[in-house]
């Protein structure tokens, strides 16, 4: 299944390479929402809450008034997740708040599960150097995106992994990595960092895995027309 991702920064829909250098903006944030109804699910990342810098609380309250979005960036704590299952999101993406000093933070973890429901946790293991990273992808931890997996799976009912070495570079995801992940789990697993065509999506089908896009999207290199149609019914 393909997942469409909306990152907001400063009111803007804006894509980034690594999680660094911002390769694209734009102000019209509805045209997109509008584009994206289709599909069963999109991926809302408020960008400015991750990395503690601001805030799109209100933008992301309205976008899942409109179409089905599972919301992430900054949710560290019960409140935050509550709050946008209150608004409509149908899950939550959760990443920092469940890493600590010494990797896992299994309290914590079961912590939100208890609050929203494992059905609407989704774990957030994303990978730089082949550790999990937090913190807006700027701290790196001592664990690999498939031991988080294997250990948050009882907190969780799907995973994200984002193979940050690659993110808006659109040259493909590195799919051994993804491998791992998927043979950790016996969860859902999501998967982006430089998806850019119909093949790659398929790939990841293959190996049960949704594809989560946004540059190939927003740069016109992976065409919409006639994908959303194959998109998927989310189970």
């Amino acid at each position: 299944m393909l997942i469409p991702s909306i990152d907001l920064r400063g009111g803007q829909v804006v894509q980034l390479v690594q999680g660094k250098r911002q390769a694209l903006a734009f102000d019209d944030v509805f045209e997109w929402v509008t584009r994206f109804e289709g599909f069963p699910r999109v991926q809302l990342i408020d960008l400015d809450a991750a990395l503690g810098t601001g805030s799109n609380a209100e933008l992301v309250s309205r976008i899942c008034a409109r179409i089905p979005c599972r919301v992430g960036g900054g949710v560290r704590d019960v409140e935050r997740a509550q709050r946008w299952i209150d608004a409509g999101a149908a899950e939550v993406i959760i990443g920092s708040a469940l890493f600590g000093p010494g990797g896992v933070n299994l309290d914590a973890a079961g912590g939100f599960a208890r609050a929203v429901g494992i059905e609407r946790i989704i774990a957030a293991v994303d990978s730089a150097g082949g550790r999990v990273v937090v913190r807006g992808w700027q701290q790196a931890t001592a664990i690999t995106a498939a031991e988080a997996a294997g250990q948050l799976e009882a907190c969780c009912g799907e995973f994200l992994y984002t193979h940050v070495d690659t993110e808006g570079m659109m040259g493909g995801i590195n799919m051994d990595a993804v491998r791992e992940v998927r043979a950790a789990t016996g969860r859902r697993v999501s998967a982006a960092g430089g998806i850019t065509t119909a093949e790659d999506i398929a790939a990841l089908d293959e190996l049960n895995v949704d594809a989560v896009v946004g540059m190939a999207i927003y740069t016109g290199r992976l065409a919409l027309s006639g994908i959303t149609s194959a998109a998927g019914k989310r189970e």
